[in-house]
């Protein structure tokens, strides 16, 4: 039995301090989420295709055009950078996006790009604190997703005869005369000299500079081998630094696209996943991603007839785009595609016709400049090179790439009529639209190595938006039959987990708000239902060995402080190894898993936090240093 004296035992009390921090902590959770509560205005964007941004009085024109059509405009103005028109509903932005394309190219206005998109409207006060709303993902906000699978054959191939040329080069530069120096698969180069001397010598040129090739000697007769194969530290390497470049030149063709927070992320050792939300033109989307194009300037054979069957040696038969003429081109390439560092589309002031201006590296115009000055007066063969995939879908029924075919035609042959270097242009039978497009594909670079797309979904916003009213009204459900229990089973003591359960998800949102990158998915969603749950387990901890105490006579302030301490290891243990299972999840996993993975890892952090510190907190200002005969519990 406890006596009166143990009433007013000054137990259960915090510092001003520990206040003041739980205070701060939640007026900056309570900003950082607050822009969450503003829903975004639908807009479109409107920027030149080199990112700047587009003239004023253009400007004014397009909003004259868009009210002319019966359009209703929130407001128009350039924000962050960008040619913002906001819309009150979406039916009037995407009519928008299709009249602004329109009236653009009537007025000659092709090296725009209009991208629809989900304007935030957070007020400027919390803008300039840094708040920002949460980055809705694909589920959420609808658009395009494409699964895209590297060949690898291919960049091991390229690279391989990459090394080939190098060390014919380096031979010929230290006077080590070879037969032949050849690739025989993608991960081993043969060279044969005729004398053992010659090949031992080559043998310490290529360990000196090529250290990463382990070499054997290999002897017949008269032939004497060098076999060199690549280490598999290296293979990794170019593999790596294969997806890791497409990857680049995926992210530089989508900032051509104008689409806001892309994700493009590696998936496996040799696909990337790239999800494109609030994109709805598929079309558009896969031909600028998945084309492989890139251009090669060669030198026309003349002296050889095009109605030949074969192409003599070092030169190649290639059609126009029609396919209706032929022309032999001489295998050596000038220049590719690998060294174009800006194509514009435009037109020719002389017949008006479609043409892409080129500029190309120092590299490419010394090389350009050497051969113009060389071959003044000869033709020379813009090729267009494209590689696509052939596919078989597997008994799983997922798509695989089988074989590459590889597409070569001559866009262009015109005569070299002066010398020129690096900048020049490039005529063909284009469309505006298609100039425009393939001007984008070279500006954005050249893929390293071909790769194919080999899943596609399209998910649209009436679906996202369908999703995000489901996953909201999930978490209000949830959250009120949470709160009505606690209130109802443990009274004020249920009144002080709500208080926590409220903060909890303030913290989570403020959170995920300011993580760069973070991104809201629908299993995200299902991540924070769940740990409401488990902030609500906490609690139902804590007060069921208050309970316990009481029932063993112990004082109610005593049994309020045994309560939280008896609880704390079972707590820990518990969300603990939740933890370990989120961040296995997160470690291991990619897009949906990742998503819930992160906000089920901030939500066991917020959770223990509120449920044991907060609600301490309140509790202690309720009952802390005061005679208690009674708990409302």
């Amino acid at each position: 039995m406890f006596t009166n004296q143990d009433y007013l035992r000054p137990i259960n009390t915090y510092p001003a301090w520990k206040y003041s921090m739980l205070v701060i902590l939640l007026l900056i959770g309570a900003i950082f989420a607050l822009p969450n509560i503003y829903p975004p205005d639908p807009a479109i964007q409107i920027t030149k295709d080199n990112g700047s941004l587009i003239d004023v009085s253009l400007f004014k024109e397009i909003q004259d055009q868009l009210e002319e059509k019966g359009l209703t405009l929130k407001s128009a103005k350039v924000e962050d950078g960008k040619s913002l028109i906001r819309f009150e509903n979406k039916d009037d932005q995407f009519k928008a996006s299709d009249e602004v394309p329109k009236f653009l190219s009537s007025k000659g206005f092709n090296q725009h790009i209009v991208a629809i998109n989900l304007a935030p409207t957070t007020p400027d006060w919390l803008k300039s604190m840094g708040g920002a709303p949460l980055n809705l993902g694909l589920d959420l906000r609808g658009g395009v997703q494409f699964l895209m699978q590297v060949d690898m054959d291919s960049a091991m191939d390229k690279k391989l005869q990459q090394y080939v040329t190098e060390i014919k080069t380096l031979m010929r530069t230290n006077e080590v005369y070879y037969s032949s120096i050849v690739k025989t698969s993608d991960r081993q180069i043969v060279g044969r000299f005729r004398s053992a001397e010659l090949r031992d010598k080559a043998e310490i040129e290529i360990r000196t500079g090529y250290g990463f090739f382990r070499t054997r000697t290999r002897d017949s007769e008269s032939i004497f081998e060098l076999v060199m194969d690549m280490e598999e530290a290296k293979i990794k390497e170019t593999q790596d630094y294969a997806v890791d470049q497409n990857i680049a030149t995926f992210r530089n063709r989508i900032n051509e696209l104008g689409v806001a927070e892309p994700l493009i992320q590696k998936q496996g050792k040799d696909r990337i996943l790239i999800q494109l939300p609030g994109v709805q033109d598929s079309a558009q989307a896969k031909r600028i991603l998945g084309k492989t194009a890139t251009l090669e300037f060669r030198m026309v054979d003349q002296g050889a007839s095009p109605t030949a069957k074969r192409a003599p040696a070092g030169s190649e038969k290639i059609k126009d785009q029609n396919g209706s003429i032929s022309w032999i081109v001489k295998k050596k390439v000038i220049v590719n595609g690998t060294q174009i560092v800006d194509a514009t589309p435009g037109f020719d002031p002389q017949n008006g016709q479609p043409q892409i201006s080129v500029k190309l590296d120092s590299d490419g115009g010394s090389k350009m400049l050497a051969n113009t000055t060389k071959n003044t007066g000869k033709l020379m063969a813009i090729v267009m090179v494209e590689t696509k995939a052939i596919y078989e879908r597997t008994e799983s029924g997922e798509l695989k790439v089988v074989a590459n075919e590889t597409i070569k035609e001559v866009i262009s042959a015109p005569r070299i009529n002066g010398v020129f270097g690096a900048s020049f242009q490039v005529t063909g039978s284009y469309t505006p639209a298609e100039a425009s497009e393939f001007a984008l594909i070279l500006r954005a670079g050249s893929l390293i190595a071909p790769t194919y797309i080999i899943e596609e979904r399209t998910i649209g916003p009436s679906l996202g938006e369908e999703n995000i009213r489901m996953g909201m009204n999930s978490i209000v459900v949830g959250f009120i039959a949470v709160l009505l229990f606690m209130l109802v089973y443990y009274k004020l003591f249920g009144l002080v987990a709500n208080i926590a359960l409220f903060s909890n998800l303030i913290f989570i949102v403020a959170i995920m708000s300011l993580i760069p990158g973070a991104t809201l998915t629908l299993p995200g969603i299902a991540g924070i239902v769940l740990t409401v749950g488990m902030a609500v387990d906490a609690n139902v901890l804590i007060f069921e060995r208050i309970r316990e105490e009481l029932a063993d006579n112990v004082n109610p302030a005593q049994a309020i402080h045994n309560g939280y301490d008896k609880a704390f290891s079972t707590i820990a243990d518990a969300n603990v190894t939740t933890l370990i299972a989120a961040l296995v999840l997160f470690g291991i996993g990619t897009g949906p898993v990742a998503g819930f993975a992160v906000t089920l890892l901030i939500g066991i952090l917020t959770s223990m936090f509120t449920a044991i510190v907060g609600t301490r907190a309140v509790v202690n200002l309720i009952y802390g240093g005061k005679s208690v005969k009674k708990l409302s519990i």
